[in-house]
């Protein structure tokens, strides 16, 4: 079997820009920006948030159990089943310890931990809810996809920061190659929106404080941008051998064609100021694709819209592609802010979009190009054929994770 024939079949969404893939979609090429005041963050020094709009988990997932679930999970699940219906996949009928789940988030459960905090501290002990640590477990995004689809193959969540769903999909990849499955489900899924998560990006200096117009507080690339907008959501995919989807008919949206992950081993949240690392990630997706820097036709880059990410990420891709290619680059987090572990799952679906419905969305909120910045960078939705494209995912810790998509 060829490393670029592994079909994604699937595809689910629930991020800012709406539920499902067909709102996403229209949002992110309308270049529609979803950042507003959060009044949740009141008593925080930056108030601005990307939320899920009408995101209704009693109504999606029955009262009961939306009330057993984190967000970060009750994202997962809706996601989850939007992608195993595009994917025609019946679950009462697949061969179950076949079916892996490989899922990318970078905290877990950080409401659910931030609430029972407030219990015990108000109310003591006795009063911490014994689901606590069940609502709290990054693994448990994974845990409860596979009870609810009865997925009994491998089963795992990976934490690479803002990289966790780029690494997921990378890793499910790599399951089906050494045909350890036959379908996984895949992507990342993060909620961490709450108070003290966003007061420590806050003192960070990491988010954008543009208060008095928060829709334009994401700006990837350009010249005034002063930070992310924290965001919530997630990215389900399917992935299975292309043998497979052909033999039983199915549609192919994309191939993950290849991957690379590398570690810039520099800084504890600060990217190597070379983009030595993303760098090597990119190479080494175009390796393992089989492919050249001139194949490329689009990039959704990581593209956070803080000063030092976007100048580094934008210097690595002027000395890859110099002079052998001419990729249209994109970073939609302008519309949806950063979705942090979700972040490469959501962008990698963006990517398999724009080669199948041939668009390259826009970066929201792009007025005036850094002047350093010396890229072909899409300030609106352009049509354009592309039959190959990159996502790139780069994390706290200088984790980098890089797919190539391939035209089905």
């Amino acid at each position: 079997m060829e490393r670029h024939d592994i079909a994604v079949t699937g595809l689910g969404l629930v991020t800012p820009a709406g539920i499902g893939v067909a709102a996403n979609w229209q949002t992110v090429c309308a270049g529609r920006p979803t950042a507003a005041l959060d009044e949740t963050l009141a008593d925080n020094p930056v108030r601005i948030s990307s939320r899920v709009p009408g995101f209704d988990a009693a109504a999606l997932l029955g009262a009961r159990r939306a009330h057993r679930l984190d967000r970060f999970v009750q994202y997962a699940l809706v996601a989850l089943h939007e992608a195993l219906a595009d994917a025609g996949l019946d679950a009462t009928a697949w061969d179950a310890p076949r079916v892996g789940v490989v899922l990318g988030t970078a905290q877990g459960g950080q409401s659910t931990v931030e609430r029972q905090h407030q219990v015990l501290t108000e109310e003591g002990a006795g009063r911490v809810s014994p689901l606590l640590l069940p609502m709290q477990l990054p693994n448990m995004l994974a845990g409860q996809v596979a009870m609810e689809c009865g997925a009994r193959g491998p089963n795992l969540v990976v934490a690479t920061a803002c990289a966790s769903g780029n690494t997921a999909i990378g890793t499910a990849r790599d399951l089906l190659l050494l045909d350890r499955c036959d379908i996984v489900i895949t992507g990342g899924s993060d909620a961490m929106v709450t108070p003290l998560i966003m007061a420590g990006f806050a003192q960070m200096g990491a988010l954008s404080r543009r208060q008095d117009d928060p829709g334009a507080a994401s700006r990837p690339f350009d010249a005034d941008r002063d930070g992310f907008v924290g965001g919530e959501g997630a990215g389900i995919l399917v992935l299975e051998r292309l043998t497979d989807a052909r033999a039983r008919s199915a549609r192919v949206h994309a191939r993950v064609a290849g991957y690379g992950a590398s570690a810039d081993a520099h800084h504890l949240s600060a990217p190597d100021p070379q983009g030595r690392g993303v760098e090597a990630a990119v190479r080494a997706a175009l390796a393992d694709a089989g492919a050249g820097t001139a194949d490329v036709r689009h990039i959704n880059a990581h593209g956070t819209s803080t000063p030092l990410n976007d100048r580094v990420e934008a210097e690595a891709i002027e000395r890859i592609f110099a002079g052998t290619g001419d990729p249209l680059v994109t970073s939609t987090k302008g519309v949806t802010g950063h979705l942090l572990g979700a972040a490469g799952a959501v962008e990698s679906i963006y990517t398999i979009l724009a080669l199948e419905r041939g668009v390259v969305p826009p970066t929201a909120n792009l007025t005036t190009l850094d002047p350093a910045v010396h890229l072909d960078v899409a300030t609106r939705a352009t049509e354009r054929k592309v039959d190959f494209a990159l996502n790139h995912s780069m994390g706290f810790g200088g984790q980098n994770a890089v797919l190539a998509f391939q035209a089905a």
